[in-house]
């Protein structure tokens, strides 16, 4: 039943009264609206504290929306657990168009929602999915989607929100969020700051909340103690007593602003009747927001419809189609306002009404905060929802539910492993403090060996992030051995994690722990017949280390192919075990120059990570994957994917795993802000124990001073990571070595290069490695046969999707020639280094080509403003991939927007082209010299 809402006017007066003062915000509102009715897409943040007008201002952004469809829905602070909640709420209304997206999406975004069962949907795919819906919609009219109390949305949510965000383009959408402080999802959106009032726009409000005069003392303190928060103007008044406003003794000082806003929305509920006061906290529990629910709930209460009458009189509840509160602050106030015994009961009653076949996990997480004692039969059912939530990717949620079942259930054991599996749900989703606190209570069950053994890996994991590489591959690794006696599945995974976490190490602050890591997997139970890819990586890895590369190449050629085969969407695999096995498989590729399996490894990993929402393994996977397409030339995708890295540091309160970081600004060649973040990176590792990120600085170092000229200097640093051989850096660090070894005359250093190349080549030759081992023997000859060998090493690297190292290959041939004096044949060398590197953003070594250049007596081609603003990046490659036949939808997935933006994109590419068919392309991107192909990684 839909209550006459009879406080509705004095609340639009309300509204009014808080956008005093707020004309410039009103503005960029209304150019907003003007920018999607124009066919664009826009994304802003609103921010602001509590109560200092954020609703208001999405009051009037709705409200001006004429011609507009207007979507708006809101962060709900018990909601918080529950994946896609608030994605659910904001696409429900165009959930008919669903069957027009591509298959793909289409079941992911309904796996998401609990629509249907299906494997775990790649949130990559749900993002993609509630991209083309929202586009879908808004040619039929221009959309306008307002999500208020960000900061309570269900993290899942928040992610593809924040995902959609940054890719609005050419939509008719525009997409505003309204958050006290956003979260890193939101991070670098473009944002509206909302302060408070200046003082006489504050005074009149004020004056709009009183209702006699006020001496001016009173009124002075009242101003400075809101701070120009409109909302604090006008309900700190209310309630209070004639004697409270003139002497001012009511006005708390001591509470924080938002807290005398609830204390003033608190002391208008307790005016309430009975009846009506627990019907508000009724809403203020349910989540959904649904007035059938909330009155079928109510009527178990023996409350009617009566009773919401007063909380309408009163502004605070509106109930029509669907339940709303004047303010977010009045469901905090509500909710909170309840007694333990209360809350039970709303809950309670909501539980009874909610459908256990349509919406089971709200109905256990009701039931469990109903629970007065542990109920093993609510411990269960909140253990199947964590499962659900889980398959759809939210594991934030399943720790909540698993934590939850766990204070539910009444045997111990049973407690603990329910416990132990919350603390590694909370651990993958980032939450390490959260994951130890509950390994504390874990420890404090009855002892149980197998149980001890797993707490003590798992803390050993989080110990590797937080306090120290070389302490945490101890602890690993004295679990692993503790396990062996007790579980003869689990032992070799364990080992191949101790062993990871030792590389890591790299001794660097405990000496001895690779080799004794490598010799504990050697001495492990024997593989299964036939072997897993966790078998093989763990027993190549082993011997690479301790016999050497020869020894395990095969192993690890094995180990490679078997994790590419490995179907990660089987709900047979162990996924979690997957990921740790996926980051393995990448540097066993790395270590086998393998480029293209390297790429298929990584991305599998990243795209496992984000549909599992596990931040912690995402940051690795990430920065793996960015280090391949650094590899490729490719570094706009590279930083795009390490934003997302800092993104999620910021969010979780983890450090960013940043190695790639270093490489990719190194690439760059931007001298001051490369070695500030190499010097950091390597203070920051070196006090965590993280001797690989120590050498990984070592390897920026040398490509940024080889870039720069200065080979001395990268000589050094490449040696230092040389000396240490770690696993899967080689690739990497060899030809900087060599090149800045032969530039400075050190031939020894050149020669220990190729003879260890050599080595790898032999064992397991690849194009990548055939390539730089021409080049480095070109380095130690002369005349026809150097031309040779660097000829040989441009021909088998541009057969790789190793471009940057192609680009440096016509750069040394070029220069070779030109110590030659063939300034023709080393022009044409040279302006194809040039060419590529400059397109590619690798800046200092195409100065360096350009100098060459010029030094044959040709001035390199500098690509003036007009010409680097032609295309822009975005273009460029849209263009590229429309030239290689990939559909628009094809180039959206590829590229994360929608098909409608790269239409819009491609129109643009036509015109600066002078073109106008997608037929044309080949020949307009031929024309210039810097228009290389991406990488088809």
């Amino acid at each position: 039943m839909a209550v006459p809402n009879r406080h509705r006017p004095s609340r639009q007066r309300e509204g009014a009264a808080e956008l005093l003062g707020r004309r410039r915000e009103c503005d960029v509102l209304d150019r907003l609206l003007d920018a999607v009715r124009g066919g664009e897409g826009r994304t802003l943040v609103v921010r602001g504290q509590p109560g200092v007008g954020k609703t208001a201002l999405l009051d009037y952004l709705a409200e001006h929306a004429s011609g507009c469809r207007v979507v708006r829905v809101a962060g709900i602070e018990a909601e918080m657990e529950l994946a896609f909640a608030g994605l659910h709420q904001l696409c429900a209304p165009m959930l008919d168009r669903l069957q027009r997206l591509p298959a793909p999406q289409r079941a992911a975004l309904w796996t998401a929602f609990g629509l249907g069962s299906g494997s775990v949907p790649d949130r990559f795919l749900v993002g993609l999915a509630t991209l083309g819906l929202l586009a879908g919609a808004a040619e039929e009219h221009p959309l306008i989607y307002l999500v208020d109390d960000e900061q309570w949305l269900d993290q899942a949510s928040a992610q593809v929100l924040g995902f959609v965000a940054r890719r609005l383009a050419a939509e008719s959408v525009g997409l505003v969020f309204a958050a006290r402080v956003p979260d890193g999802e939101l991070a670098g959106l473009p944002e509206l700051v909302v302060e408070g009032l200046q003082e006489a726009d504050a005074r009149a409000l004020l004056g709009t909340a009183l209702t006699g005069p006020l001496d001016a003392p009173v009124r002075d303190r009242m101003m400075a103690e809101a701070r120009g928060n409109p909302l604090a103007l006008l309900e700190l008044p209310r309630g209070l007593p004639p004697a409270g406003l003139a002497g001012g003794f009511a006005l708390p000082d001591a509470i924080p602003l938002s807290g005398r806003i609830e204390a003033s929305f608190r002391r208008r509920l307790d005016a309430l009747p009975d009846d009506t006061r627990v019907l508000v906290q009724l809403a203020a529990a349910d989540p959904v927001g649904d007035p059938v629910l909330m009155w079928r709930a109510a009527a178990r209460l023996g409350i009617a419809t009566e009773a919401a009458m007063p909380a309408a009189d009163a502004g605070l509840l509106e109930v029509g189609t669907r339940v709303l509160f004047r303010h977010p602050l009045v469901r905090s106030a509500a909710y909170r306002s309840a007694s333990t015994e209360q809350r039970r009961a709303v809950h309670g009653a909501l539980a009874e009404v909610t459908d256990a076949q349509l919406d089971p996990d709200r109905r256990a997480w009701h039931r469990a905060q109903a629970a007065p004692a542990p109920d093993e039969r609510i411990a269960e059912e909140l253990e199947r929802s964590a499962g659900r939530v889980q398959a759809r990717g939210g594991l934030a949620a399943a720790a909540a539910f698993l934590e939850r079942a766990a204070l539910l259930t009444p045997e111990h054991g049973r407690r603990a492993r329910r416990l132990l599996a919350a603390a590694r749900a909370k651990r993958a989703a980032g939450a390490l403090d959260a994951a130890l606190g509950l390994l504390v209570a874990v420890e404090a069950s009855a002892p149980d060996p197998l149980r001890t053994a797993e707490v003590e890996h798992l803390r050993g994991l989080i110990t590797f992030v937080q306090r120290g590489a070389g302490e945490g591959a101890r602890q690993l690794l004295s679990a692993a051995r503790h396990l062996e006696s007790l579980n003869a599945d689990l032992p070799r995974e364990m080992y191949l994690e101790a062993l990871g976490a030792a590389i890591w190490a790299d001794d660097l602050d405990s000496p001895g722990v690779l080799r004794a890591a490598a010799e504990a997997a050697l001495a492990a139970p024997p593989a299964p017949d036939p072997p897993r890819a966790v078998d093989l990586l763990l027993d190549g890895f082993a011997l690479r280390l301790t016999e050497g590369f020869a020894a395990a190449a095969a192993t690890l050629t094995r180990a490679v192919d078997l994790g590419l085969a490995l179907d990660v969407a089987d709900d047979e695999v162990d996924r979690w075990r997957w990921l740790a096995t996926g980051r393995a498989s990448t540097t066993a590729a790395l270590e086998l120059w393998d480029a293209e399996s390297s790429h298929a490894l990584a991305a599998r990993q990243v795209r496992f990570a984000r549909a599992t929402g596990a931040p912690v393994y995402l940051q690795y996977a990430l920065n793996s994957l960015a280090t391949i397409y650094l590899l490729a030339g490719e570094l706009a995708t590279a930083a795009r994917l390490l934003e997302e890295d800092r993104l999620i540091a910021e969010v979780t309160g983890n450090p960013p795993a940043r190695y790639a970081a270093m490489m990719l600004e190194a690439w760059r060649g931007r001298e001051p802000a490369a070695s500030e973040l190499i010097e950091v990176t390597s203070r920051e590792a070196t006090a965590l124990g993280m001797g690989r990120l120590v050498n990984t600085a070592n390897y920026a170092r040398s490509v940024l001073y080889n870039g720069l000229g200065r080979h001395d200097a990268a000589r050094d640093a490449a040696w230092r990571a040389f000396e240490r051989d770690q696993l899967g850096l080689g690739p990497l660090v060899v030809p900087e070595l060599a090149e800045a070894a032969a530039r400075t005359g050190e031939v020894a250093l050149v020669r220990a290069a190729l003879q260890w190349l050599s080595e790898r080549t032999r064992a397991a030759p690849s194009e990548w490695a055939l390539g730089i081992e021409a080049r480095v023997r070109a380095l130690l000859s002369e005349g026809d046969t150097a031309e040779k060998l660097y000829r040989e090493s441009i021909d088998r690297l541009g057969r790789t999707h190793v471009r940057g190292q192609l680009a440096r290959a016509h750069l040394l041939y070029g220069e070779w020639l030109r110590r030659q004096r063939r300034r023709r044949d080393a022009r044409e060398q040279l302006r194809i280094a040039h060419g590529q590197l400059e397109a590619m953003g690798v800046e200092a070594f195409a100065e360096r080509a350009g100098r060459e250049l010029q030094a044959t007596g040709e001035t390199a081609r500098k690509r003036t403003a007009a010409t680097r603003e032609a295309l822009t990046a975005q273009e460029a490659v849209i263009a590229r991939l429309a030239c290689a036949g990939l559909s628009n939808p094809e180039i959206g997935a590829r590229l994360s927007i929608s098909a409608r933006t790269v239409q819009y994109h491609l129109g643009k590419v036509f015109a600066k082209l002078a073109i106008s068919s997608r037929g044309q392309l080949d020949r307009a991107l031929a024309s210039d010299p810097a228009a290389t192909r991406p990488a088809q990684l």
